[in-house]
Parts: structure tokens; sequence; C-alpha cells
């Protein structure tokens, strides 16, 4: 190996790697604020990817109706509940389950959106609120369940995501246009405008979440919850709202990913899980708590990846993956044990 062949390695597990950091980032803030283990994450993935594909295509995104269905039986749910007696909250439910439906369907069925920014736009309204409905319909009634238990029904919810993403797209896989065309030179290493826009959208959701969580009073109640979630709900935080937006945050950086990722490589409708086990490999090594080090987690991940394909292709998903292995064993070295409440 000599330097050009490391630069292009490293860039490759740069651009690789800020995707995986922003899964990690999802998959802790779900975790800290529901104790959910969120298997599906990578399944956003492919669905950002895929609508696009189907946008570039001509085609109407089959999951608009997906999304249209989810939230008329999130609607139907919710009228049931306050029917019995149950509290509900209107705002959030006429959110997820009437605007937001209402905006993708405008989007895809009458604006029809012919550029790459506009379509962009349309698929992250089409699948951020599925996140928020699916942790309504599914979580939220088994909200004070075993960590056990939720995971089991991430489980499941990954089965049921995948064979919808069969259903909608097919077993072929689609690519997208970059969202920069320009190359640049250096030397003898050329650096593309698609891996820049994808560390920098990376970069910037970053800095966005980290203001988002130190300076709103929905990102305080989120870091609340996830601190302590009985105290919160005792200080008057709603912590199934809480739920509710780290969902809805998890989805979108979801299907922004898939939306870096379509014109990078082609994307399958499983294509997703094996991208979002990488990123749960990186939560990991953050011990599903701390968010720098989640992204640290990535970049690891990310460079051991595109080496391990250099020296054994082979073997990098071993590679890669059998980084949870002393990284469990440390933590359970260093880690007093604490028994679930």
């Amino acid at each position: 190996m000599d330097l050009q062949i490391a630069l292009l390695l490293a860039q490759d597990g740069i651009v690789n790697g800020a995707i995986y950091g922003l899964l990690a980032v999802a998959l802790v803030l779900v975790f800290s604020v529901t104790r959910i283990i969120f298997i599906p994450q990578g399944e956003f993935v492919a669905f950002g990817a895929l609508t696009l594909a189907m946008m570039q295509a001509g085609r109407v995104p089959t999951t608009l109706w997906l999304l249209v269905a989810v939230a008329a039986i999130a609607l139907v749910v919710d009228l049931l509940r306050a029917r019995r007696g149950d509290l509900v909250s209107w705002g959030a439910t006429l959110t997820w389950s009437v605007a937001m439906p209402a905006v993708a369907a405008v989007l895809a069925l009458l604006v029809r959106p012919t550029s790459l920014t506009m379509q962009a736009l349309t698929t992250l309204c089409i699948v951020t609120p599925l996140g928020p409905l699916m942790y309504r319909l599914v979580y939220r009634p088994i909200a004070d369940a075993t960590v056990l238990l939720l995971l089991i029904v991430s489980v499941a919810m990954h089965g049921v995501m995948v064979g919808l993403g069969l259903l909608f797209f097919g077993a072929e896989g689609s690519r997208t246009p970059a969202f920069s065309e320009a190359r640049w030179e250096i030397g003898n290493m050329t650096i593309s405008g698609q891996s820049l826009v994808v560390i920098g959208v990376a970069i910037v959701l970053v800095v966005l979440l980290y203001g988002f969580f130190e300076r709103t009073m929905v990102g305080k109640a989120l870091r609340a919850t996830a601190i302590n979630r009985v105290g919160a709900r005792l200080m008057g935080v709603p912590t199934a709202l809480a739920g509710d937006v780290s969902f809805a945050l998890a989805a979108l950086i979801g299907a922004v990913s898939g939306l870096l990722i379509a014109p990078l490589a082609t994307v399958y409708y499983d294509t997703g899980f094996l991208i979002g086990l990488k990123g749960f490999v990186a939560a990991i090594v953050a011990g599903l708590a701390s968010y720098p080090l989640a992204l640290a987690g990535a970049l690891l991940v990310g460079l051991l990846e595109a080496y391990s394909s250099f020296w054994a292709s082979a073997y990098k998903e071993v590679l890669v993956f059998t980084l949870i292995i002393p990284v469990l064993w440390w933590r359970s070295r260093t880690s007093h044990a604490v028994e679930e409440e």
C-alpha cells in the first residue's frame, strides 16, 4: 500500500464514517429517551433513498400510500383512546396524522417536483412522519415494558419494514444523481463533490442537533427524559411526546443518510439493515449514551471498513462487527452492574 492508496481509503472511510455517525447519533438518541434499541433505523435509510429514486423515475412514491395508511390508523387509534377517556395530545396527533401526510401528499401528487432539491425535500416529508407514527402505534402502548421486550418488538418491526420495502420497491436496486458533480485533483488523489456534501451535511446536522439540545425547550425536555424519565414526568415533561420527537429525529436522520448514500452506492430494499448495524456498532462503542463517542466510534468503523476492504476484502464485515467484542469486554470490566428499574 502506497500513500495514494492510503489517502483514498482514508477518504472512503471518512465518508462512510459520516453516514454511520449520523445513524449512531440517532440510535443513541432513541435509546436514551425511550430505552428502545431501534433495530429498524437502517430501514429509513433505504426508504429515503428508494423514495427519491422513484420520484427521479417520474413515479409517485409508494411510501406516500404507506404514510397515509399508517397516519389514518394512528388517527383512529387516538380517537378510540379519547372515546375511552384517555388523555390525547391532539396537537401531536394532528401534526403527525394529518398535517405532515397532507403536506407530503400535496408535494408528491400536486407539485410533483422535478428539481433534485425539491424531490429530496418531498422525500423527507414522506419518510420523517413514519418515525413518530411507528412510535405511537407500536412502542407507546408498551413504553413501560422491559428493554428486552422492546428489543424483540424492534426486531419484529425490522422484519415488517424489510417486507414492506420489498413490496413497495421490488428487488431491484437504484441509484440517484449526485448532489454535486464537481471533482478536484489534489496531487494524485481525486476528491468528489458528493463526498464533501456527505461530510458537510453530517457536520451541519450534528451542529444543529447540538444547538437543538442546548438552546431549545424541546431539546432540554428530551435531555431531561434521557437522564431521568420518571423525574422528567414528575416535573411536567410529556415523556410520550418526547418519544414522538426522538423517533421523528431518528427517521429524519435516516432519510437524510439515505439521500446522501444513494449517489455513492446502489441501494436495495434491504441495504439499510447492514448500514444500520454498522451505525449500531458505533453506538455500542459509545455505550449507547455519548454522542461524541458515537461519532468517534463511527469514524473508527468507517476507517476500519475501508482499510479492511484493501487488506482482506472477504472478511471486512467480520472485522467490523468483531469490533464489538473488545468494546463489550472492556465495558463489562469497567462498568458496575445496575439492575433495571
